[in-house]
């Protein structure tokens, strides 16, 4: 009796506690909390571009202790479906069954990548360091892949690849020149890779003195350091010269009166009164965003002669977005996004630019056989026609002939327009849209970080014109130079609102008439990428998993600590 009862009395007996009870679900809810906090902080407008660093840690290091398959991809999966309904909760201003079909969709396509992770970590474990690093780097790739369906897959949506956490950390973003954007994906994701085998190795792994340090890490480390700084010199031996003097006209006008034709001199005396206002700070050309008129300035004649009323009594160029109507009230009209040039002198040019990447159920019905019921967001014509030419809007100014690549709407976030476009001789990549669809919150940040990748791929300028923000100028390297924005408290400022502002845009002289490596070469990063994704699944394929770590609490000391996130 005295020894049962020392044994139930034994202070030295540990007590059972929650975790040492269920300890499934303990990780599966840290790890759940984690990954959303996390995935939704790297992102725009929130300024924690470090989070993009180790947002998928946590996940990775659960899979090092191989927990059951449906629990691990339930839980990832989930949080994937929440982290990116409310990364894109601004799309609640169109459309709520949108967001939520959208949001928990891009989710799980993204948490798939989680799915090989849960393959492959328990599989690297144990093996030689240079096989470790071969499958992380293949992990790594696999990522970049996944990335690359969503350019492509059901029309495309690569909104926010994980590159775009980093747009303000211009930086790292350099190997985008060479890579593209998929560059900065794949150094992020290994890094996060490295930094929870590093976490395994420190609080799983009986290790002492320097075999606490984890390989893995390093090399991720490396990964990220050294393309950095072997191309950093160029961003501090910058040789800035004039390129333009570019008036961007911000209209603020509401979307639930833009295509209501009783408000249609309300828009044309805010469009005439802002220009003539922009006009007095004597730029090259004034740029107004997209579909800025609420008729076709090209096919309404009416329209046209307004603006070229304007363009004359201002003096100084315009570059527009509005519609153009062919074949107007006929059976065979069509209307075109697009981009137009109007001179003081001659009107509006002939040469124009149509948009090339339209948004399904909002400029065109995909499917229309099957789902012609559903009606469009935007209430212009039947569905817009695609335009199919990347050629540059030449715009003759008072400093020179200026060669602009029109991106219209979200065409930024599509790597290849922008590139075909600086292939063709654009000096300038000029994006006009219009967020107001999308309300006052996170919409035009994540829009902006898209233009910060495109103008570090193909080394060129990238001037935005947003309906009503987010509006400014990026340099060739990344580097927001200045946005349009308004003082509404002694601490805060806002992109939102109606007003004009004028940017001196330069460029580095050392890539006037110059391309980059990504321009020139496309997406063979892409391809590299499979090849070595294909070959680290096949070298861990015919190798096997090492044994679980035991999460019973009497089995070993270490399998009683607590998840470390």
């Amino acid at each position: 009796m005295a020894s049962d009862a020392q044994t139930e009395f034994d202070p030295y007996t540990p007590k059972p506690n929650f975790y040492t009870k269920h300890p499934d679900i303990v990780w599966s809810v840290s790890v759940f909390l984690l990954t959303v906090v996390l995935t939704v902080g790297s992102f725009p407008p929130f300024p924690a571009a470090e989070f993009g660093y180790a947002f998928a840690a946590p996940a990775i290091f659960w899979a090092y202790l191989q927990p059951r398959f449906r629990l691990y991809a339930g839980t990832v999966l989930l949080a994937q479906a929440v982290s990116w309904t409310i990364v894109l909760g601004w799309l609640h201003h169109v459309t709520w069954v949108g967001l939520f079909l959208l949001g928990p969709f891009i989710g799980v396509w993204v948490g798939l990548w989680y799915l090989a992770v849960w393959w492959a970590i328990p599989r690297m474990r144990g093996k030689q360091t240079g096989l470790r690093i071969f499958a992380m780097f293949g992990l790594a790739a696999a990522w970049v892949l996944l990335e690359w369906t969503r350019t492509w897959f059901l029309t495309g949506f690569p909104w926010l690849p994980l590159a775009a956490s980093q747009w303000q950390r211009s930086v790292v973003l350099q190997i985008a020149a060479y890579t593209g954007a998929s560059g900065v994906s794949f150094i992020l994701i290994a890094f996060n890779i490295g930094f929870a085998a590093y976490a395994h190795r420190l609080f799983r792994e009986k290790q002492k003195g320097l075999r606490k340090r984890s390989p893995e890490f390093m090399a991720a480390l490396l990964a990220l350091m050294f393309p950095s700084f072997l191309l950093i010199g160029d961003m501090f031996h910058q040789e800035r010269q004039p390129l333009t003097r570019v008036a961007v006209v911000q209209p603020d006008i509401p979307q639930t009166v833009k295509w209501d034709p009783s408000k249609s001199d309300f828009i044309f005396d805010t469009l005439g009164g802002l220009t003539a206002r922009a006009a007095k700070s004597s730029p090259d050309f004034i740029l107004w965003p997209e579909a800025s008129t609420p008729f076709a300035v090209k096919g309404q004649p009416q329209v046209q002669a307004w603006t070229e009323s304007l363009v004359r009594a201002v003096k100084t160029p315009l570059v527009l977005g509005s519609v153009s109507f062919e074949n107007l009230d006929t059976p065979n009209e069509r209307w075109y996004n697009g981009v137009f040039v109007v001179d003081p002198a001659s009107g509006l040019q002939s040469a124009s630019y149509a948009k090339q990447h339209l948004v399904p159920f909002g400029e065109y019905v995909p499917l229309r056989p099957l789902l012609g019921w559903i009606k469009k967001f935007v209430e212009v014509g039947g569905d817009a026609t695609p335009g199919d030419s990347t050629a540059p809007l030449v715009v003759a100014t008072r400093s020179g002939a200026v060669a602009i690549g029109a991106l219209v709407c979200y065409e930024d976030i599509f790597s290849k327009i922008s590139r075909e476009e600086a292939a063709s001789g654009a000096d300038l990549l000029a994006v006009v849209t219009n967020d107001a669809w999308y309300g006052h919150g996170a919409a035009a940040y994540q829009h902006a970080a898209h233009s910060v990748l495109r103008a570090v791929e193909t080394r060129r300028p990238v001037v935005r014109c947003g309906n009503n923000g987010w509006s400014g100028w990026i340099d060739e390297f990344g580097g927001i130079r200045k946005v349009m924005t308004q003082k509404i408290s002694d601490e805060r400022d806002t992109v939102y609102f109606r007003g004009t502002t004028t940017f001196n845009i330069t460029r580095d002289a050392r890539w006037v008439g110059r391309q980059s490596y990504y321009t020139e070469h496309g997406d063979w990063f892409i391809a590299a990428c499979a090849l070595l994704a294909i070959a680290a699944g096949v070298v861990l394929f015919v190798g096997k998993p090492a044994e679980p770590i035991a999460t019973d609490p009497n089995a070993s000391d270490e399998s009683a600590i607590p998840p470390p996130f």
